[in-house]
């Protein structure tokens, strides 16, 4: 069920709109409640449970996303393949295969987990703070692309030189450094040695 850029509400299964809610963690990833998604992410930011994914083609590419124009959060920024937050009690790794499947009309023909890393990356553009529990999952990309034009602004796969040569002219997520050297273990023995990463 695609989230609405601008208000954080889904319809449920009985058709009632409702708030998203995201699941607070303590330090240590453990749940602790709730909180509605928008006023998580207010100053000072409350620490909530997200994922990161990184999706790579054959030739050991990162598909990249440019975050649509309409979101409320980090607009018309580049960003990892894909990333959100779980609805509370579902589990990381299904997030993420959602919200990649939503966001990019495509399914993981490979996913796995690449660790947890805890960060707090206030956006200047918003105002709004992140200050998440990020679960980070690596993995390959097979089928063509389907964007959700109210999600993703465009796309494009990138080598490492590729990467470097984008992340010093155009603008980057507050959070997308942080969570692609967390993952860089996991990537280097997905696509191993001779891509780069």
């Amino acid at each position: 069920m695609p989230i609405t850029p601008a208000t954080a509400m889904h319809s449920s299964p009985n058709g009632i709109t409702e708030a998203i809610l995201l699941e607070l963690v303590d330090e240590d990833g453990t749940t602790i409640g709730t909180a509605e998604k928008l006023s998580a992410h207010q100053p000072p930011g409350q620490l909530h449970r997200a994922f990161s994914v990184f999706l790579f083609d054959e030739r050991g590419r990162l598909l990249i996303q440019q975050r649509a124009l309409g979101k409320y959060h980090s607009p018309g920024v580049w960003s990892n393949t894909c990333c959100g937050h779980p609805y509370p009690g579902e589990a990381p790794f299904a997030a993420a295969a959602r919200r990649t499947y939503e966001e990019l009309g495509v399914s993981p023909a490979l996913l796995g987990e690449a660790g947890t890393v805890r960060y707090n990356h206030p956006d200047p553009a918003s105002g709004l703070v992140e200050q998440e529990f990020n679960h980070l999952f690596v993995g390959l990309v097979r089928s063509p692309l389907g964007p959700d034009p109210e999600e993703v602004g465009a796309t494009a796969y990138v080598t490492p030189a590729e990467l470097a040569e984008r992340h010093a002219k155009d603008t980057f997520s507050a959070w997308f450094m942080t969570v692609l050297d967390t993952a860089r273990p996991a990537i280097r023995e997905l696509t191993g040695p001779t891509a780069g990463w």
